[in-house]
């Protein structure tokens, strides 16, 4: 592991502010395949559990705390995923979705405990209530994005109480669920409970965080505008008495180079040979969510810039994937400082990427860790 790098989760922040949490860095683990360019494909480094494998030891070493563990029509089943990968694997915990209406909570609550016994507390909680109300269908949830919301405040509170009760019964009545004399078996190990991450744009999404969230995930932005975000949803927190419960953190892609010219080819790199159809394909994607439309509202207000939001924050990848498109681009010290910006105005929690998955944790973990702290 790296030595010099920021404080890890289980230590104290740096400075003397005790309001500061600890920064703690995560990485992706991407199941859908993997690639250096759009133009090789995913093929280039397919999907199973040798790719798995090496990016979450890669990203282990290279001191990242969480692997995200994505879900989508296209990605590996997460859970699965995430039980076999700690089981190859020493302390990186996964974070892995909830999402509303896929699993009784009842039975959530139960796989979760015991994920997290058996694993040594080796689990986070990714909140997610879907971009696409096509693909929810098409997993069986008929619900619209509203009503998938009103379902996870349910679900995440009976987590909850579920865990407070250590194995006593539990009683719930609300629109979507009932439960009587529901138990969780084992107890859940990490105290209070894993930790929960939501990254979303839209008023409601903010509120579930404000409510329920340990840590909200921006996704790509400026930090002046990050730091706006982050008042009003610490103001949200505060009315419901969770105003230093709720950490902050940024969703970003890293492409890092020994020298800024190089990291601006490699950028340009991964995006060659997008045909026209597939780039409108992606805009299409952008009415999704409200995070999505921001996205493409920031690439728009890039568009005439080099697709650059600031002089290393760059939205070129938005052409060719939906989602948390904005990355980092620069050397060691160029992407440390802009990382610096974030912690700067109250992020402490940093989920990254990039192509190749397993190449770029070792590269961020060698070259630009150790410079971001408090």
């Amino acid at each position: 592991m790296t030595s010099g790098g920021p404080s890890t989760s289980g230590d104290a922040p740096a400075s003397g502010d005790p309001s500061r949490r600890p920064l703690e860095f995560g990485w992706f683990l991407p199941t859908s395949g993997d690639t250096r360019t759009f133009a090789e494909g995913a093929s280039a480094f397919p999907s199973g559990i040798e790719h798995f494998e090496r990016v979450t030891r890669d990203a282990e070493a290279a001191g990242f705390e969480y692997i995200l563990v994505p879900v989508q029509t296209l990605c590996w089943e997460a859970w699965i995923t995430s039980a076999l990968i700690v089981g190859r694997s020493e302390r990186i915990k996964p974070l892995v979705a909830a999402r509303p209406g896929y699993v009784q909570p009842a039975l959530l609550a139960k796989m979760i405990s015991t994920f997290d016994r058996l694993s040594g507390g080796r689990i986070c909680i990714n909140l997610i209530a879907g971009a696409s109300d096509k693909e929810a269908r098409a997993d069986g949830i008929a619900l619209g994005k509203d009503a998938r919301y009103s379902v996870m405040f349910e679900e995440v509170e009976i987590l909850k109480r579920l865990w407070a009760a250590r194995g006593g019964k539990v009683d719930f009545e609300g629109e979507h669920h009932r439960l009587e004399g529901a138990r969780c078996v084992p107890e859940i190990l990490q105290e209070p409970h894993p930790p929960f991450y939501l990254g979303g744009g839209s008023e409601t999404a903010w509120k579930m965080s404000a409510r329920h969230a340990d840590v909200h995930l921006f996704w790509g932005d400026t930090p002046d505008s990050i730091g706006r975000q982050i008042e009003q949803l610490r103001e949200l927190a505060a009315a419901e008495g969770r105003e230093d419960r709720l950490g902050f953190g940024m969703r970003l892609q890293i492409v890092c180079r020994d020298s800024e010219e190089e990291a601006w080819r490699a950028a340009a790199k991964i995006i060659e040979g997008a045909s026209e159809d597939w780039q409108r394909m992606i805009r299409g994607l952008w009415t999704a969510s409200a995070a999505n439309t921001r996205m493409k509202e920031i690439a728009e207000r890039a568009a005439d810039n080099e697709d650059r939001i600031a002089p290393h924050l760059w939205t070129g990848l938005t052409r060719i994937r939906p989602g948390a498109g904005v990355a980092v681009v620069g050397d060691p010290e160029q992407v440390a400082a802009t990382l610096q910006q974030f912690v700067d105005v109250g992020c402490h929690s940093f989920c990254l990427s990039g192509y190749p998955h397993h190449e770029e944790a070792v590269r961020f973990g060698e070259c630009v860790r150790p410079l971001v702290g408090y």
